[in-house]
């Protein structure tokens, strides 16, 4: 991967060989240090992740509560995850212009006010369409949360300052997701959704205090967001996470039944998988920025096979208590990798379209996310165990591989897309 000699300007970051454009005017150097303004994203980005996967280790719980089965409870996983998916270009055509702040401000309001909504739900049908309006403002808290650090952090600092803002999410896995099932097992599923409700009213506060006011992008407008999806490169990037990542969610929506039921062991287990699951998040990470330093292509190719090949040892090793924990953290080890890699690939081949190119990762994962546990429940109501999830997952790795050749094919024929065909036609050595 080659990289620029000298600093971008500001407004601008280089992401392999392809500039990613940030767009909004200069901003005054902050007054409040760039560690505290990334801290109060980092908070909200805690919430968001806590929230997506404490449904999974509480499935049982709110199965029970509800009253409905255990695969019809995990369609609130797919709501939560649809809610992502129709949030993030919405805002980024409506948002675009907005002031940064403001916009994280609002969507934190409405995350704040979906997880409430989850929290006293009375029946099935409210908690899905709580979970869906949670969802919302996933994908784009976290695009404006890049564009804010990267507005304001030296030129010299901002590609390290939007990897620390992403921090959220493997953070919540490790700490947040295991103490709010605890939680939820302890108290009652609803009292995690309120531990989340009280962390978006805290990061509301925080980013009030130390986010300085940074401008929207003048110069952006609906049209030219949604001018980003003419490239059949984007939308082979977001067919390779949505299909390829959906692996993943198939296996881990359903992991809580899985030890209990597999594994043999008690509900008190299940935040122990879900701790091991956030460290190998924490380990991918790093995997995935060392094979994005190599080959954002080959990453992908690679990441893909090792979501598949995890997977399916997890249908071996899910009747034993080590294996099945240490086969768990591989798969989020594979996984989180992958999802830097597209994280990168992305950015390159959205163009000027900055708030779609930096929130359609998490609308891509979310879609793997509602089709992973869609599909997974589906085999596991029609009666073939929870470990055929696994093998649904597999199916799908191979699906996401399927998008990526088709991908490399059009990447070869010169045919890479907006930042890939044009300055960027070789991504990291491939």
């Amino acid at each position: 991967m080659t990289t620029a000699q000298q600093p971008a300007p500001l407004g601008s970051a280089s992401v392999g060989s392809a500039p990613v454009t940030l767009g909004a005017a200069p901003v005054e150097a902050p007054r409040t240090p760039l560690g505290l303004i990334t801290l109060a994203l980092i908070v909200g980005g805690f919430a968001i992740g806590t929230t997506e996967f404490v449904t999974m280790g509480l499935l049982p719980q709110i199965a029970s509560g509800l009253a409905v089965s255990i695969p019809t409870a995990g369609h609130t996983i797919s709501a939560y995850a649809v809610g992502v998916v129709v949030g993030t270009p919405l805002v980024a055509v409506l948002g675009a212009r907005w002031p940064r702040r403001g916009l994280a401000l609002a969507l934190m309001a409405v995350f704040a006010v979906g997880n409430i909504a989850s929290s006293v739900a009375a029946s099935y049908e409210s908690l899905v369409l709580a979970r869906f309006l949670a969802g919302l403002p996933h994908g784009a808290f976290f695009g404006v949360s890049a564009l804010i650090v990267a507005s304001v952090a030296p030129a010299h600092q901002r590609g390290r300052a939007v990897s620390r803002v992403m921090l959220g999410i493997p953070i919540a896995n490790m700490i947040g997701v295991p103490a709010a099932t605890w939680l939820g097992q302890e108290v009652g599923w609803r009292s995690a959704y309120w531990l989340v409700a009280g962390l978006a009213v805290l990061t509301i506060a925080l980013v009030a205090l130390w986010v300085p006011v940074t401008p929207g992008n003048l110069q952006a407008s609906g049209r030219r967001e949604l001018a980003a999806l003419r490239s059949a490169q984007l939308w082979l990037t977001l067919a390779v996470g949505a299909v390829g990542f959906g692996g993943m969610f198939a296996m881990y929506s359903y992991i809580a039944p899985t030890v209990t039921d597999v594994t043999g062991l008690a509900e008190s287990a299940v935040p122990w998988f879900l701790l091991a699951f956030g460290l190998g998040g924490a380990l991918g990470s790093l995997v995935g920025g060392w094979l994005a330093d190599w080959s954002v292509l080959r990453g992908l190719v690679l990441s893909l096979v090792g979501v598949g090949a995890v997977l399916a040892l997890f249908t071996l090793t899910a009747q034993w208590a080590w294996p099945a924990v240490l086969t768990v953290f591989l798969v989020s080890v594979m996984a989180s990798s992958l999802v830097v890699v597209l994280q990168l690939r992305l950015m390159q081949v959205a163009g000027d379209a900055e708030t779609i190119g930096a929130a359609s990762n998490h609308a891509a994962l979310n879609m793997a996310n509602a089709l992973g546990a869609w599909l997974g429940g589906l085999v596991i109501a029609a009666g073939w165990g929870y470990q055929a999830a696994s093998w649904v997952g597999v199916a799908l790795s191979l699906g996401g591989l399927v998008f990526l050749g088709a991908s490399l094919l059009l990447h070869r024929r010169g045919g890479g897309g907006r930042g890939c065909g044009q300055g960027g036609g070789t991504v990291g050595g491939v």
